[in-house]
């Protein structure tokens, strides 16, 4: 793992575990969710030492829950070297409690801050163009090792933090993951300001597509959803207009409402093939179609929809470094103004297993973000 100022990875690796402990919420298996004790990480140079504030509930959380290991590794992974258990929780705000040898002078502990959870080798192609959220050998805090947000203490590498403006409190910082998401997949695509923009789901990465488009001004945003609390979600959140996929000929009602033959982009927060089939069409010629979802099983497409009107095909894979202090910023500065209504529920660390993963599997409709309560917010 490379900081920001090109340093080798290896100088980044969290030093061995001390005798002290801590409690944490560890991923074993598949349905396997464990509150236990642990050893509590040992700050090494070059790194900082957090107590959480808090923590989201991620739906990559829930797939490795549910069906995996697939994103945690089962072989050591190539950086970390761990393999599950792991800790859990790659969306959260802390406190800094101690820093590492060599750390920049502006840390002090007490700082508010923000994680970027990206582990990367710094070293491969993908790095080297400054695409570190494409790494060759990239992983997650929270996920591939290093700790985890949903823990009474965590050790990252200096580059990951990110310092809070003191009107973003902890609750909120801990949204600019997801956030960071949606940003990034607006800022990578063809949109300009002047497009419309259909988004396929109205969970929360459709939620913060949706708000990455309103912080630019789109004249047109329609959601496509299902839930008939996540439709609500949306108009809330400020759709121009909300379909029902079950009700409503999408393609019909995008090149309706969108002249020119339908959407500038369509974003596809949902990873469904009849969602994607009807997406396609409704681009309009020399669209973009921008995949953000991770499909559970191959999808199909017809290449000829994609050659006829010269539509586009853009895969987008979480964010880059730059991502994540605009939409701090944009927080800060009111472009962001409705993000906080994304917390549904907060709960403490010991209650994550049944009033944070259970509730999102059973109440998903009524649910956009569960965060966790740590230590570091009292």
């Amino acid at each position: 793992m490379s900081t920001q100022d090109g340093d080798h990875a290896v100088e980044n690796r969290p030093a061995p575990l001390a005798g002290k402990q801590m409690r944490a919420v560890r991923f074993h298996g598949k349905e396997d969710l464990r509150f236990e004790e642990i050893e509590e990480p040992k700050c090494g140079p070059g790194q900082i030492k957090l107590v959480p504030a808090w923590c989201g509930i991620c739906g990559s959380d829930l797939h490795e829950f549910q069906g995996g290991p697939n994103l945690c590794p089962t072989t050591p992974h190539p950086i970390t070297g761990e393999t599950v258990p792991l800790t859990f929780g790659h969306e959260f705000s802390g406190i800094i409690e101690e820093l590492g040898e060599g750390v920049a002078d502006k840390w002090k502990v007490g700082d508010r801050v923000v994680v970027q959870p990206i582990i990367y080798d710094g070293d491969c192609g993908a790095c080297q163009d400054g695409l570190i959220n494409c790494c060759y050998k990239n992983g997650f805090v929270g996920l591939s090792g290093w700790g985890g947000g949903l823990s009474q203490h965590v050790v990252v590498p200096e580059y990951a933090v990110y310092q809070l403006p003191d009107n973003v409190g902890l609750d909120v910082a801990a949204l600019v993951e997801p956030l960071a998401v949606g940003w990034h997949a607006v800022s990578i695509s063809p949109f300009k300001a002047t497009d419309s923009a259909l988004i396929l789901g109205g969970g929360p990465i459709g939620l913060a597509v949706l708000q990455a488009l309103r912080a630019r001004g789109c004249p047109q945003i329609i959601v496509s959803e299902v839930s008939s609390m996540r439709k609500q979600y949306a108009k809330n959140f400020g759709a121009h207009v909300v379909l029902d996929p079950t009700q409503d000929d999408i393609v019909a009602r995008c090149r309706e409402l969108c002249p020119g033959g339908g959407v500038n982009v369509a974003f596809d927060c949902a990873g469904v093939q009849p969602g994607m089939d009807q997406a396609v069409l409704a681009i309009r010629a020399r669209g973009t179609l921008i995949n953000i979802a991770i499909w559970d099983k191959h999808a199909k497409v017809w290449p000829n929809d994609f050659n006829f009107k010269e539509r586009g095909y853009m895969g987008v894979a979480t964010y880059v470094k730059g991502d994540y202090q605009e939409v701090i910023d944009a927080i800060a500065d009111g472009r962001l103004d409705m993000c906080h209504k994304m917390i549904t529920k907060r709960i403490e660390l010991d209650k994550v297993l049944e009033e944070g993963f259970r509730t999102l599997i059973n109440d998903k409709d009524n649910q956009v973000k569960i965060l966790v309560r740590g230590s570091g917010e009292m």
